[in-house]
């Protein structure tokens, strides 16, 4: 049970804002559970209270709520659990189910989270993806940049104020670890505002997942290893599509086991979120159209599509109406985008797979009509709250890069720099270093760090010159979508057009894809946010291989607003990692000795190990090519001295062999 004294101060840091109604004490277990939503495989997957997926967050903007939690893992890696025995709910409303319900929250959300190991692994959380985390970036939970990882049987509380952060619509939780991120630990999180922009009458939340019959500690010693020099990843196994309605129930089953009930004539809201770790989706409904209303978190006017194609981490918010009719059902289409995978047997993965939108039981589902693909455009999204663009004043460009890389290794690199954590999170030398922190090189050599300071108008422009698309997430921001092209080197205006010095009302999102094989994206942002923020391939496997930079934002207003806790401190001195300093702890902008150094790009040309293989290959040649003139010269026995040589060897066998003749000759004058 929480102490009156706990409880005190939970209820006091929600009652700034808004009135606490209840108080709501559950339990609220997260250990490791078993699922098989493909119904092919049944494995051990990260799950709150022994079932899976975890709970989906409903709240709304006015309120606060604060969670309590506790389980224990039985697995031997780390993975989030809750620390306690309760689970505590602070709302605005009442509501008769305190685990599946849907909640109100504003001012904080406050998160009491431990992790039980039995090794000396830690673990942290992105508490809520797209979440701007003013003056709390220390609360992102991105290990290595934000915080140290909390230490096995630690408890840390992640506060996030939601209605400082004035933001609303389709967000999600997830582990920033990927091997828990990658395993389940993964949900929906909406955020309704006060007044909807646009009406409807019910609502759906559809989660789109990849998923894997092997658990990621096995897929990515199979994926960052040397006998894999292309660096394919791992393909999925098969998705994971399942639903929650308004009140954050799931729907029954997965897959095409899903059921979504609607009423003819009826508008309703569907909410997407590409959950996966790499899997872009292609989704359409059969005869119904959609039209686009939201894109990470942004209302847009309404936008109709005929299908949407989702890439990893981007939700989508639609409106369809009811058919007036009810003599069918329709299916739900959700395709994996196969272009993606390097390779797969067509005869073993599924890649295309549907759910039932439902206008009673007992009508058959109509025939299916695949529409063309293409990238959704979401540049041409018009977001319903006017901003016009911002005027950039600093250009950045980044390069995306996949090679092998001198440890033999496929990595991703921007610039050649593939990304390798710091020993001391990112933040935290930011915020001890004074004047020493505009100094990219203070966060160490592999952490790519890019210095902003404030008042700068960034455009950040991102070229892919991989072969396949990349959806990219800036932590702390949503990005103004200035430009996309398929072909940034095309000196066609329609393909290639000029980067716009201004819009009117560009689309702002916090995670864009990026074409591939040279395609390119413009996009624009504030430095208004002190902290230190990653921008990264939301792809697990992508993160992993390096794919990412951090952007040291505002450096000096940081150390005047931010103040890390004290708890974070403490864990990472009990993780046994300093908690200021450069990248290694020492306070000096040139010693950084025990930093990580690489892996760097295999540099083409003569190298001395290159030469000096070469060279002993060309003098064991020559030994070759001399052995040989010398035995064509004469350098061995003629015809007759081979035949007297025979004639001595026969000779000796029959006193015994040379052999015995030896021992025969020992023993003898040992015996004398």
């Amino acid at each position: 049970m929480l102490t009156n004294a706990l409880l005190t101060g939970l209820i006091a840091a929600g009652s700034a804002s808004a009135a606490v109604h209840e108080v709501w004490s559950e339990r609220y277990k997260i250990t490791t559970a078993k699922a098989n939503p493909s119904g092919l495989f049944e494995r051990s997957v990260v799950g709150v209270n022994g079932t899976w997926p975890p709970p989906a967050l409903f709240v709304s903007e006015n309120d606060t709520v604060v969670v309590h939690a506790v389980g224990r893992l039985a697995h031997k890696r780390a993975i989030f659990r809750p620390a306690h025995d309760e689970c505590v709910y602070l709302i605005g409303t009442s509501f008769s189910d305190p685990i599946s319900v849907t909640l109100a929250i504003s001012l904080a959300i406050v998160f009491l989270v431990s992790f039980n190991t039995v090794d000396d692994s830690t673990v942290s959380l992105h508490r809520l993806q797209g979440m701007y985390f003013f003056n709390t970036s220390y609360y992102d939970g991105a290990p290595g940049v934000t915080q140290c990882g909390i230490p096995p049987n630690a408890t840390l509380t992640y506060e996030i104020p939601v209605s400082v952060d004035k933001q609303w619509g389709t967000y999600w939780w997830h582990a920033h670890v990927d091997e828990d991120y990658v395993d389940g630990l993964r949900a929906p999180f909406i955020i309704r505002p006060t007044t909807e922009v646009h009406q409807y009458d019910d609502e759906y939340t559809i989660v789109l997942s990849d998923w894997y019959n092997q658990q990621h500690s096995v897929l990515v010693n199979q994926f960052m290893n040397w006998e894999n020099p292309t660096g394919a990843e791992p393909v999925p196994d098969s998705a994971a599509i399942y639903v929650a309605d308004k009140n954050g129930n799931y729907l029954s089953g997965f897959n095409e086991n899903v059921t979504i009930p609607f009423e003819a004539g009826k508008t309703y809201r569907l909410r997407f979120i590409n959950a996966g770790a790499f899997a872009m989706f292609n989704f359409w409904i059969d005869e119904h159209q959609m039209q686009v209303i939201e894109a990470d978190g942004t209302d847009t006017d309404p936008y109709p599509v005929d299908y949407l194609g989702i890439s990893v981490a981007q939700r989508y918010s639609v409106l369809v109406t009811a058919k007036n009719t009810t003599n069918s059902n329709y299916l739900l289409h959700a395709n994996f985008d196969v272009d993606m995978f390097d390779s797969y047997d067509a005869n073993v993965l599924q890649v295309n797979y549907t759910s039932t939108i439902s206008y009673g039981a007992s009508v058959t589902a109509a025939g299916a009509v695949m529409p063309p693909f293409d990238r959704t455009p979401d540049q041409d999204l018009v977001p319903s709250l006017v901003e016009a663009s911002l005027d950039a004043n600093r250009e950045i460009e980044l390069g995306v890069f996949f090679a092998t890389f001198d440890n033999g290794i496929n990595r991703a690199s921007f610039n050649n720099i593939t990304f390798t954590h710091p020993a001391v999170p990112s933040l935290f030398t930011q915020l001890s270093m004074g004047e020493n922190a505009s100094l990219p090189a203070v966060y160490g050599p592999q952490t790519h760090a890019i210095v902003l300071q404030k008042g700068e108008i960034i455009d950040l422009r991102v070229v892919n010159w991989d072969g396949n698309a990349h959806p990219f997430h800036l932590h702390g921001h949503k990005v103004q979508l200035i430009s996309v092209t398929a072909d940034s080197t095309s000196n066609n205006t329609s393909i290639n057009p000029p980067i716009p010095a201004s819009l009117p009302n560009p689309m702002r999102r916090d995670t864009v894809n990026v074409p591939g094989e040279g395609g390119a994206v413009t996009l624009r942002f504030a430095v208004d946010n002190p902290g230190t923020w990653m921008f990264h391939c939301h792809i697990s496997w992508h993160l992993t291989a390096g794919l990412a930079v951090i952007f040291i934002e505002s450096p000096t207003e940081s150390q005047q607003e931010l103040v890390i806790p004290q708890v974070m401190k403490d864990q990472c001195a009990a993780l046994g990692i300093p908690s200021s300093g450069n990248a290694v702890g020492r306070f000096s902008t040139t010693d950084l000795a025990g930093a990580v150094r690489g892996p760097y790009p295999q540099v083409l040309g003569w190298r001395p190990k290159g030469i000096g293989a070469l060279a002993g290959c060309i003098i064991t040649a020559l030994l070759g090519m001399a052995t040989v003139v010398w035995y064509a010269l004469g350098g061995q026995l003629d015809e007759e001295e081979l035949e007297a040589e025979v004639d001595r060897e026969l000779e000796a066998k029959k006193n015994g062999g040379l052999i015995k003749r030896g021992a025969k000759k020992l023993f003898s004058s040992s015996s004398k």
